[in-house]
């Protein structure tokens, strides 16, 4: 049960600021595996991922996450840059392995040794927020009451990783098992912008040409639709299609590559048309495949990256 004196606190807070974009989700520690490579534990999440870089390249930006209370100390690199968060507490802090057991980093087990639980509306404070974006890593998160619940504060964009649904936890094992999504059609059709990569497109809509895909999420009725692949990124907006190739030169950072890739383009989009906003997501994602965590760059780096590769 969440503390009395926590709402409060929470409803004096959110009235006085005005946020680009509010990602919602669990925090988690990722403990990545690399192929014949030494494991590292840090923390990490698609909300951690997200958040650092719309903060990084100017935008104001909340998080509001569920985790537990002792491990506050990993919201700190994002309270440093200006980031405001948000604590629901959970008796535990998500965790997640990832073992790459081959060269192709596609090619990875995933294994959720613990989750935080489910998000309730009830746990969301009321933000005047211009984009939220629902920031999961599997179906422990999100339920269709939250969303139901965050499209009728009729934020001026909503948007939802699918990762958030195509990957089930296996109540044995533990280990992310990716299958197709009953409510998949009202979920896109609830949101204004819909992030998937190319293996939860071919799950959902039995396809792994990116461009099909996109047209079949497309007539589900949502109208802007992001999907990353290893090569590059394709953005499907109001019946026209968008391509930008990545550019990096190694993928020692490729964990959190949608999740970045989505919040680049997320943040340069509220001011931007489609082309450039993808440009700006393929070239910040380019630098951030590059070192592994979240992105540690500047707005400038990526204008450079711009320039240099995606011009």
């Amino acid at each position: 049960m969440v503390d009395r004196r926590f709402r409060v606190a929470k409803r004096s807070i959110t009235m006085s600021k005005k946020y680009d974009i509010t990602f919602v989700g669990h925090m988690c520690y990722d403990e990545i595996i690399p192929f014949r490579g030494k494991a590292r534990v840090a923390p990490g999440s698609a909300v951690l991922c997200g958040a650092m870089v719309a903060a990084r390249v100017g935008r104001k930006v909340a998080v509001v996450t569920k985790m537990a209370k002792k491990d506050e100390a990993i919201l700190q690199p994002m309270k440093d840059i200006g980031i405001d968060t948000w604590l629901i507490p959970s008796e535990e802090t998500s965790y997640n392995r990832v073992l790459h057991e081959s060269e192709n980093v596609d090619e990875r087990t995933m294994t959720l040794i613990k989750s935080a639980g489910l998000i309730s509306i009830g746990d969301i404070p009321v933000l005047d927020s211009s984009c939220v974006h629902l920031a999961g890593i599997s179906d422990t998160e999100f339920d269709m009451a939250l969303m139901k619940g965050l499209k009728s504060r009729n934020f001026a964009s909503l948007s939802v990783d699918m990762q958030s649904f195509v990957r089930h936890i296996n109540p044995i094992t533990k280990n992310h098992e990716f299958s197709d999504v009953a409510d998949k059609k009202e979920i896109a059709a609830m949101m204004d912008k819909l992030k998937l990569d190319i293996v939860e497109a071919r799950l959902l809509t039995g396809t792994d040409d990116l461009e099909e895909a996109a047209i079949i999420i497309e007539a589900w009725g949502c109208s802007e639709i992001v999907i990353t692949q290893s090569k590059g990124v394709l953005a499907r907006v109001k019946g026209k299609t968008y391509y930008e190739k990545f550019s990096n030169n190694s993928v020692a950072g490729r964990t959190g590559r949608g999740d970045t890739t989505f919040a680049a383009y997320l943040s340069y989009r509220l001011d931007h048309e489609v082309p450039e906003s993808l440009k700006f997501a393929a070239a910040l994602v380019s630098i951030k495949m590059e070192t592994p965590g979240p992105f540690s760059g500047t707005l400038d780096d990526v204008i450079k990256r711009i320039k240099e590769k995606h011009s």
